[in-house]
Formats: C-alpha cells, structure tokens, sequence
C-alpha cells in the first residue's frame, strides 16, 4: 500500500465567532517534498497552520498528519513525535540558556541529530535566550525541529531574522532533507525564497485557497512583464487587448504590462505611440502573487479567459 500524505486538508474551516480565520481549505501535501505555502501577513497562513497541527479545533472540515486524523486526540500525540515545528511566534524562556532549552526538547522527543545541527546553526548556547539576537532565536528554533529527526517539518516564516548566509546555509539544509524522503510545509510572505526552495505552492488569500501549483506552472501562467516608456500617457484602459492581464504606471510614468497573449496586437497598439524605451522580461513569482491580491487570479481553470486590464485603475503622479 502506498503511504499516506504527509498533510492532508478537506473543507478545513476556522471561524473566530463571525470573523473567518480560514474556509474551506482542502489540499494534500506528499510526502518528500517542500510545500510552500504563500501569502502575506493576516491570509490565514498561521490559523491554517495551528489547526492542521491540532493547537485549535476546527469549525468543519477534518485534517490528517501523516495519515492520522487530527480530531483523534491520542493517535496525534504518538504522530506527533514524528513532527518538527517553528510556530511564527515561538517563545523561550528568557531565565534558561539555550543548551537547557535544548536539553529539554531532547528529553521529550530525542537529540539524534543535535550535535550536527548546533554545528550547522551554531549560536551561543550557553548564554540565557534573553542575550539573543532574533537571528540566534530563530536558529535555536531551527535545531530543535528538526534534531529528532523528524518525518515531517512544519515551518512558518523560519528564515525571520537570519542573516543571507544562514538563509543560504538553510535552503541547503531543506535540500538535503527533501532528498532524504523529509516533507516540509514552508509557510512565508516572502516570495523569493519560496521560489529558491519549494517544488510546489499553496497561495491563500483571504482565508480561502487561490491555488495550488507547481512553481514553474505558475511563472509559466503569467506569461511577460512589458515595461514601456512613452513620450504620451494613454489612458491604462487603451491596453485593454486580450492577452493583457494587468496593467499601470509605475510611479516613474513607466507603463507595466502583464501579458500571457496577443503580443501582436500589444505592439501595435504601443506602435501608435512615441516609444523611448522598452523592457520585456520574464514574469516573477512576484508578478503571479499579485494576481491574487488585485482581484484579477491566474486563470487555474484552464480555460484560457484572462481578466480585465480596465479594472485597474490609473494612478495619479507622484
């Protein structure tokens, strides 16, 4: 029998009263591989997080941790011991030193990998944690997931305060855990690094799911940015061609087109105009974020229909 997901959600819901935390949320993470799961501070990334992992209980829905339902309360303990964590905002006890700390992580779960991953993320262990920079904290949280050697590794926002050679010395670490059959759940706002590190992204927005795909799937969706400047400025709307997904002018008059089509009609309405300059490129994960957060989606549908570039409204100068 093949193994079960790592993570797997159906119809999660959280509501705080009448205020949704998350709704609806059903997706499956399997096992070996780093899921990202993106959107910025307040989607519902952290509540999702906390309900999965059993610390609330949900409004509806039913979510499994390496095949074990999470409403079964002592089958999730013993599963437990096979789950690392780094809450978004995990405390310490300032009064103890980092070793104590470690000390009593290794009594309740096992140290097996402490003394690599102290040599790995090396910070000053003997010192209380109220000396800590916030990278030295992040780190101490950083050996403690991960030293029982877990099945699987549930992060959110682990990169908060290390500095970029920490950062690159952890994406390689999460690397080399993938390719050790290791499943992560990477939960971050910033989009580069999940782009560096994750084979497939989860986007939330407002609490519900946006989408779920490969990296690649998504850049590939987005088509090109066109960065163009023109002696005129028509009105964004004169963009308005099949194939444009979004359109603006950026602060400097630049005009920024995102396009997934029609390049032939696009530079034969930009022909009609005086063109300066002209910048094609690559879309980023950045540029396919924000058509979740503009009220214009990647079309996940497959059915080819792109939003309307009129709905943005023009900007006035700066």
């Amino acid at each position: 029998m093949p193994a079960s997901p790592a993570i797997e959600l159906s119809g999660l819901t959280k509501y705080y009263g009448d205020v949704c935390g998350i709704e609806d949320l059903t997706l499956t993470v399997d096992r070996g591989e780093i899921f990202g799961f993106l959107g910025p501070n307040g989607a519902g990334k952290s509540t999702a997080i906390r309900t999965f992992l059993g610390f609330l209980r949900p409004t509806a829905g039913e979510a499994y941790l390496l095949g074990t339902p999470v409403s079964d309360r002592r089958a999730l303990i013993e599963v437990k011991r096979e789950i690392g964590h780094i809450p978004g905002d995990f405390a310490f006890y300032d009064s103890l030193t980092g070793r104590r700390h470690l000390d009593y992580f290794e009594r309740l779960r096992g140290g097996d990998r402490r003394e690599e991953l102290e040599r790995l993320f090396p910070a000053p262990f003997d010192r209380k944690v109220r000396t800590y920079s916030r990278g030295n904290r992040q780190k101490l949280a950083i050996v403690q997931a991960f030293m029982h050697d877990p099945t699987l590794v549930v992060m959110d926002e682990p990169t908060a305060g290390l500095d970029p050679l920490v950062q690159q010395t952890f994406y390689e670490f999460l690397e080399a855990e993938r390719d050790r059959g290791v499943t992560t759940l990477f939960s971050s706002h910033v989009l580069s690094e999940v782009r560096r590190v994750c084979d497939r992204v989860a986007v939330i927005r407002n609490g519900r799911l946006a989408a779920v795909e490969e990296i690649d799937a998504l850049l590939r969706k987005s088509g090109k940015v066109v960065r163009a400047s023109l002696a005129e400025r028509p009105p964004v709307e004169s963009f308005d061609l099949p194939g444009v997904v979004r359109g603006e002018y950026e602060s400097g008059g630049v005009l920024r087109l995102v396009v997934n089509g029609g390049y032939d009609e696009l530079l034969d309405r930009l022909a009609g105009y005086t063109v300066e300059d002209v910048e094609i490129r690559e879309a980023s994960l950045e540029d396919v974020f924000m058509h979740f957060y503009t009220g214009q989606d990647v079309d996940s549908a497959g059915d080819g229909t792109t939003p309307d570039v009129a709905s943005v409204t023009e900007p006035t100068d700066v």
